[in-house]
């Protein structure tokens, strides 16, 4: 993707190297968290709620098909985030990673704030916290072994910056517009969050059942691949992409899906458990977002077919 010399967003919060409070990782009572699957090693306790589950590990559960919704549901009050942290990086490669994550959340910024105004509507960028380790969060406390996440208590995304290079490691999903999706997916779900999408899940998800809860979380976040995907059109017309870019977003949400992910981990796939979509799914819906660039593509919630 050509980024280099390009404008960056505003809207970034670096604090890499400031640390951070421990303790429980819990949600905001105005929703859930939103993020992709990330591997490694278990987490600590976490308080769910909404569909009355209580989930004890992190990343191995939401592997083996734990509903990534109920980890962030336990009604805590929003704590407050820590000013800028401007620390110095581990090296020159993170400090150009960190960039190039602030010039893809500028083209996105670009991209739904004229979509938003097509539709009456103004758009608010949320902001991207960068951090390493740990750090505190609207939803808790945000840890890296949880992968990127979108809180929508505080309108944040959540990223530490190693989980790309897990991306490219553990998932087999190298390059940099694999990245770029993994930033755009998590914006897709705070433009969710404006549209009343992820407000009307939180409130209906606590009537449902597990399975239930879980077909439904796997819509949610088919959209928000549909909506990385109408970002990665964008791209294209704007004469962003380098060769090869597209096939590296499709590549990384197959090897992201639940499916694939669910056979890494125990040998073996449980559809019920499925929350986030297969691998075809994902690669599906990120397709159409990217092929056509029409927002009205993206109404996962109601589709007869995934």
């Amino acid at each position: 993707m050509k980024w280099q010399g390009r404008k960056q967003s505003s809207h970034m919060e670096d604090r890499r190297g400031a640390g951070g409070t421990g303790g429980m990782f819990r949600g905001p009572s105005g929703g859930p968290g939103f993020r992709l699957p990330s591997g490694g090693t278990p987490g600590g306790a976490i308080s769910g709620g909404g569909i009355g589950l209580i989930v004890v590990v992190v990343i191995v559960g939401l592997m083996l098909g734990v509903n990534p919704m109920d980890l962030l549901s336990g009604g805590v009050t929003p704590s407050q985030s820590p000013q800028t942290q401007n620390a110095p990086s581990s090296n020159a490669n993170e400090d150009q990673l960190y960039q190039f994550m602030a010039v893809v959340a500028q083209d996105t910024e670009d991209l739904w704030t004229e979509v938003f105004k097509q539709n009456n509507m103004t758009y608010t960028p949320p902001t991207i916290v960068v951090y390493s380790g740990q750090t505190s969060a609207g939803c808790g406390v945000a840890q890296a072994s949880m992968g990127p996440f979108y809180c929508p208590a505080d309108q944040n995304v959540y990223l530490d910056l190693s989980f790309y290079d897990q991306l490219r490691r553990q998932f087999g999903a190298p390059g940099d517009f694999a990245q770029a999706y993994v930033l755009a997916h998590e914006i897709g779900h705070h433009v969710q969050q404006l549209t009343g999408v992820l407000p009307e899940f939180n409130q209906r998800r606590q009537r449902m059942s597990e399975t239930d809860a879980n077909a439904y979380s796997v819509r949610i976040e088919l959209q928000a691949d549909c909506y990385a995907g109408i970002w990665a059109n964008y791209a294209g017309k704007q004469n962003l992409l380098d060769s090869g870019d597209v096939e590296e977003a499709l590549n990384a949400a197959e090897q992201i899906g639940d499916d694939t992910l669910q056979k890494k981990m125990q040998g073996f796939a449980v559809p019920k458990t499925f929350n986030h979509g297969t691998s075809e799914q994902r690669k599906r819906w990120f397709g159409i977002g990217a092929r056509t660039g029409d927002v009205g593509q993206c109404d996962t919630l109601n589709a007869q077919t995934l």
